[in-house]
């Protein structure tokens, strides 16, 4: 039995295991979740891999030895690098097909939510309602892996995922690109049901911690809060994306 959870996350996902190795995976092309990086790591070799992350907007952790000696007995020479299963995709490139194929847009994206089975639960439920590709953040979310995909039921694998270094800049893209900026807060008096989801949308959802970021609220162009009338003041993330896409599509029909 395995009682490492973090190590169990990841038993789908292919792992890297050295400074050169994560290099080449990086150049290659491939889909890199996460890096993890030996606190006090020095030399040239780790420069180049820091440099090259950065280009490619990739971040990665310090983290203790003990944590790499924990994912894997190999010799990882300081650097563990994790490929997500998903080929991520570009929202500047969804968005126009979605148009060219007479389509209206229906965009989610996820701000901060860090629990795997929470972003599975959402997928299945935006595969099901039709939603035309997840955005998530580079940093901050959580990873797409095994345990993930098993919760989407396999809908990670059948609906576009992007991954961008700031929600607040894809906003704007978005807004540009004709598509109105629904957060789904507590922070409005208004509920979900004044809004029009029959036009190009995007909905936003925070994590039940933290709620969306600040930013993202003052430059969304509705509020939309789900109406609330027992003593427990939330519901859970993926339970709330149901209620919200659902709306849309009845909207829709």
């Amino acid at each position: 039995m395995n009682t490492n959870p973090e190590k169990s996350g990841r038993e789908n996902n292919q792992m890297i295991f050295g400074i050169r190795a994560v290099i080449e995976a990086v150049k290659s092309g491939k889909d890199i979740e996460s890096v993890y990086v030996q606190r006090g790591l020095t030399g040239e070799l780790f420069m180049e891999l820091r440099t090259l992350l950065k280009e490619h907007e990739l971040s990665y952790q310090l983290v203790p030895v003990e944590k790499l000696n924990r994912i894997t007995r190999k010799n990882h020479q300081g650097v563990i690098g994790v490929v997500s299963p998903l080929t991520y995709q570009n929202i500047e490139s969804i968005i126009p097909d979605i148009y060219e194929k007479g389509g209206t847009p229906l965009i989610l994206l996820l701000d901060g939510i860090t629990d795997v089975r929470n972003l599975g639960a959402i997928a299945r439920t935006a595969e099901c309602a039709g939603v035309h590709a997840i955005v998530v953040p580079a940093k901050g979310s959580a990873q797409i892996n095994s345990d993930a995909i098993k919760t989407s039921a396999g809908a990670l694998f059948k609906i576009p995922v992007c991954r961008h270094e700031s929600l607040l800049k894809v906003t704007r893209y978005l807004r540009e690109s004709g598509l109105q900026i629904v957060a789904c807060t507590e922070k409005t008096n208004d509920y979900l049901y004044k809004v029009d989801y029959t036009a190009p949308t995007a909905i936003v959802l925070g994590s039940e911690e933290s709620g969306i970021s600040s930013e993202i609220i003052r430059s969304a162009d509705h509020l939309a809060k789900i109406p609330m009338n027992g003593e427990i003041a939330s519901l859970n993330v993926s339970v709330s994306a149901g209620i919200i896409l659902y709306e849309a599509v009845r909207q829709r029909l």
